[in-house]
């Protein structure tokens, strides 16, 4: 489908099982209906990127922050080839400067470019977007109302979560947090129980720190909102950043999916993002762009 993917192999889950699927078989198998046929046949497609880190800064190790403008150059031509419903961003689109007015600057940059992308923008909070700015000043900038709602696209209900919280349930913000102490409020997650009991479409999740993992990189209670998602019998997948690789786990029938994140290596190569395939039937076929992984789940 595009010239310049690259990928090794596809990865499809049938039955509990991991098949591994060739190249060819990957993009043969690429959902290729143009927009009225989806439409028809109430297939949704989305896109979705993590991590840019976004800063006017040297390199440090891994993290090339000034290289993030152009592979999301990249990725907005690869999304610009097709008809999106809307984009997700999963957090940490800036990386942290010592001052409110350095890091607005990075927002702003990188936010230029990004909203180019789609009319219909989703962020999720990570934390490098509210260690010196508040949420308040995040939110305001990029014209997000909330940093946790839920909306509908037919034929799926998705959650945009927000677990840059500490374990106190102070908001992060102004130096004040580390970023292995992430949390959801007791408030947040009796909205979650709420707002799933309000569905019954095929529900997808979003958040930044992940839900899978024990480990610095995962939500503190994330075992607590694993029981939400599960009791719901309505979510199929949650995609989720934070820890920079390609990840995949299966725990009680939800697929948690880790996205590589955009800012790791020098070279365009050196990237990902991913677009989405939403079935009615619950099936999800991602499309993985450079670095991203492909996956397959079936409902």
């Amino acid at each position: 489908m595009i010239s310049n993917h690259q990928l090794d192999r596809r990865s499809f889950f049938r039955n509990g099982s991991l098949v591994l699927l060739s190249a060819a078989a990957s993009q043969s198998g690429w959902n290729r209906l143009d927009a009225a046929e989806r439409s028809k046949e109430k297939v949704l497609l989305f896109g979705m990127i993590t991590d840019l880190h976004h800063a006017d800064k040297p390199a440090a190790g891994s993290r090339y922050y000034r290289e993030t403008l152009d592979k999301l150059a990249k990725t907005a031509e690869w999304f610009g080839r097709e008809s999106l419903e809307f984009v997700v961003e999963l957090g940490d689109l800036v990386d942290s400067a010592p001052e409110v007015k350095t890091e607005l600057g990075y927002l702003k940059r990188i936010n230029r470019d990004f909203q180019a992308l789609h009319k219909n923008r989703h962020y999720v909070l990570g934390n490098h977007c509210v260690d010196t700015l508040t949420k308040d000043e995040f939110l305001g900038e990029v014209g997000q109302k909330k940093s946790y709602y839920s909306f509908d696209a037919d034929p799926y209900h998705f959650i945009v979560l927000d677990a840059c919280f500490r374990a106190d349930g102070k908001p992060y913000g102004r130096k004040n947090s580390q970023w292995n102490d992430a949390n959801l409020t007791a408030d947040q997650l009796d909205w979650l129980r709420d707002d799933l009991k309000t569905t019954t479409r095929h529900t997808v999740v979003f958040i930044h720190q992940r839900l899978d993992v024990e480990n610095d990189y995962g939500v503190k209670n994330a075992k607590s909102i694993r029981g939400i998602l599960e009791g719901s019998n309505r979510v199929l997948a949650v995609f989720q950043g934070h820890s920079h690789k390609n990840d995949h786990k299966v725990i009680s029938g939800i697929h948690y999916c880790t996205l590589v994140a955009m800012i790791e290596g020098s070279g365009l190569e050196n990237s990902g993002s991913a677009l989405v395939t939403a079935h009615p039937d619950g099936t999800l076929e991602l499309k993985g762009f450079r670095k991203q992984k492909d996956y397959d789940w079936k409902k």
